[in-house]
C-alpha cells in the first residue's frame, strides 16, 4: 500500500470512530495535514545540514447549537493513540462549547461532497539533487535551502464530505554571492526535476553574478522603462493579493483592488490571472468543508470571480468557493503574453532589468499603489546590453499603471515559483507567472 493510501486509510478509520463518538445533535469538521520532507542547508555550494522531516495533524472543529471551537491535534502515527487523542480532544471541545456565544456567521457545508487527488510523479533522488547541484556551483559561494517531498491534505465532515488530496513538489531557493557582497537570488521549483531545466536556470544566475563586478550605477529618481522578471513580479501580484480578491475586503470597500471591482478602472487586456486549482499543489477543497474550482480572478484586464469564504457568505449573501479563511489566492496562473525571452533585452532597449522586489507595502491602498525597493540583481541595461548593476532604489508606482497603460509585453515563458515558507509546514502556494515589460516605473529615492 503506498504512502498516500495507508495515510488516507489511517484518516478515513479516525473520522469513523469519531462519527460514532457523536452525541446527537452535534456536527464535526476535520482535517488533516500531513508532510514527508527531505531538507538539504547549503552554505559555500557545500551541504551543512541535511534531515527529514514526517509529520501529521488534524484540526477538529465540532459544533452544536451554533456554537464551535476547534483544536489542533499532532498524530503520533499510532492508531491507538492517536484515536486516544482523538477522542480526549472531542471531550475537550465538548466541555469548551457551553461556554461560548452562538456564531452569526457560521455557515457549513452540508453537502457529501468527495475529491480525491493523489499526484504520484516520482521525486527526484535527493542525493541525485544534491550533486548537480553541488556541481553547478563549483568555485561559487551559494547558499541555499533544498526541500522536497509529498504533502497531504485532507477534510471530512459529519454529513458525508471527503476529501483526499497529495501532491509531490521540491523546492530549491538559492543565492549566489560576489565576493563584493552582492547578491543574485534565484530558485528552481516544480513537480518533476529537469536537469536541463536546472542548469538553464543556474546558468542566467551565474550570468547576472558576472555583472555584479561591475562598478555599481546611481539613477537619478524618475521614471524609467523596466523589466520585472517573474519574481518582482510575484511581490506585485502578491501585495494585490491582500485583500485584493476578497469578497469581505470587497463588500467592506477596503479592498486594493475596489476599483477594479466598481469598474472604474482596469488593467491591460493582457492581464489575466487564474485561482487554477487543478494541477496545482493545493487541495480542491478548503479546510471549511468547500469544494474549490479553478477561477478566473482577472479576465482580459477587467474584475472576474471573487474568493468567496463561508464567513462572507453568510454575512453578505453570497455563494461560498472555497476560499481559505482569509480570502487569498493559493495557486496563482497569470496568462503568458507574446515576449520570448530571448528577446527581454533587446525589448527592453534602455532602462532597468529588475529581478527581485522586497519590502513592499501600499502607499496608497485603494489606488493600489505600491512602494517598495529593488533588491539583488537589478541591472542598467543600454541597447539591449546589460551595462551595471544598480544602487539599491526604492520605487512607488499604482499597479494599474504598471500592469494598465504602462504594460508593453508579457513574457511567452512562465515560471513556476512555490512558496519557501515552512513554517510549522511546507506550504502549499504556488504562482506561474511571466516576466513584464514596462514603459514606466517611477522611482523615487
Amino acid at each position: 500500500m503506498s504512502t498516500s493510501n495507508s495515510q488516507a486509510a489511517a484518516f478515513k478509520t479516525l473520522v469513523n470512530e469519531l462519527r460514532e463518538a457523536l452525541h446527537e445533535p452535534e456536527q464535526f469538521t476535520l482535517s488533516y495535514a500531513a508532510e514527508s520532507s527531505a531538507f538539504v542547508r547549503f552554505n559555500h555550494a557545500k551541504v551543512r545540514q541535511a534531515g527529514q522531516v514526517q509529520q501529521a495533524s488534524i484540526g477538529l472543529k465540532l459544533i452544536n447549537d451554533g456554537r464551535h471551537a476547534d483544536l489542533h491535534i499532532t498524530l503520533a502515527g499510532d492508531p491507538q493513540v492517536d484515536l486516544q487523542r482523538l477522542l480526549e480532544g472531542l471531550q475537550q471541545l465538548r466541555d469548551t462549547l457551553p461556554l461560548l456565544p452562538q456564531d452569526p456567521y457560521l455557515l457549513l457545508n452540508y453537502n457529501g461532497w468527495q475529491s480525491n487527488n493523489v499526484q504520484a510523479q516520482p521525486l527526484p533522488d535527493t542525493e541525485q539533487v544534491i550533486a548537480e547541484i553541488t556541481r553547478a556551483a563549483e568555485g561559487l559561494d551559494l547558499v541555499g535551502f533544498y526541500a522536497a517531498g509529498p504533502i497531504s491534505r485532507g477534510f471530512a465532515s459529519s454529513s458525508g464530505a471527503f476529501g483526499w488530496h497529495q501532491a509531490n513538489s521540491f523546492n530549491f531557493d538559492f543565492s549566489l554571492f560576489h565576493e563584493n557582497g552582492q547578491a543574485v537570488k534565484a530558485s528552481y521549483a516544480g513537480h518533476d526535476w529537469n536537469s536541463e531545466g536546472f542548469a538553464r536556470r543556474f546558468q542566467q544566475a551565474r550570468e547576472q553574478l558576472e555583472f555584479l563586478g561591475r562598478p555599481l550605477r546611481t539613477l537619478a529618481p524618475g521614471q524609467y522603462r523596466a523589466y520585472l522578471a517573474p519574481a518582482a513580479l510575484e511581490e506585485i501580484i502578491g501585495m494585490l493579493c491582500w485583500g485584493g480578491f476578497s469578497a469581505q475586503s470587497i463588500a467592506s470597500k477596503s479592498s486594493p483592488l475596489q476599483k477594479l471591482y466598481g469598474g472604474d478602472l482596469a488593467f491591460s487586456p493582457q492581464v489575466s490571472l487564474d485561482e487554477k486549482v487543478s494541477g496545482s499543489l493545493s487541495p480542491a477543497f478548503s479546510e471549511e468543508g468547500y469544494p474549490r474550482s479553478d477561477l478566473g480572478l482577472i479576465v482580459d484586464g477587467k474584475a472576474g470571480a471573487q474568493l468567496v469564504g463561508s464567513r462572507s457568505a453568510a454575512e453578505y449573501g453570497l455563494t461560498a468557493n472555497g476560499a481559505s479563511g482569509g480570502e487569498s489566492p493559493s495557486a496563482l496562473n497569470m496568462k503568458a503574453g507574446t515576449l520570448p525571452d530571448a528577446q527581454i533585452l533587446k525589448q527592453l532597449g534602455t532602462g532597468l532589468y529588475i529581478s527581485n522586489l522586497w519590502y513592499l507595502n501600499f502607499s496608497d491602498q485603494p489606488a493600489a499603489r505600491l512602494t517598495g525597493m529593488t533588491r539583488f540583481a537589478t541591472f542598467w541595461v543600454e541597447n539591449g546590453e546589460i551595462q551595471a548593476p544598480v544602487s539599491t532604489m526604492r520605487f512607488d508606482d499604482s499597479a494599474f499603471s504598471l500592469l494598465g497603460a504602462q504594460l508593453e509585453a508579457l513574457t511567452e515563458e512562465r515560471e513556476l515559483l512555490l512558496s519557501a515558507s515552512t513554517y510549522s509546514q511546507r506550504a502549499t502556494a504556488s504562482a506561474l507567472l511571466p516576466g513584464a515589460l514596462v514603459s514606466k516605473l517611477t522611482l523615487t529615492l
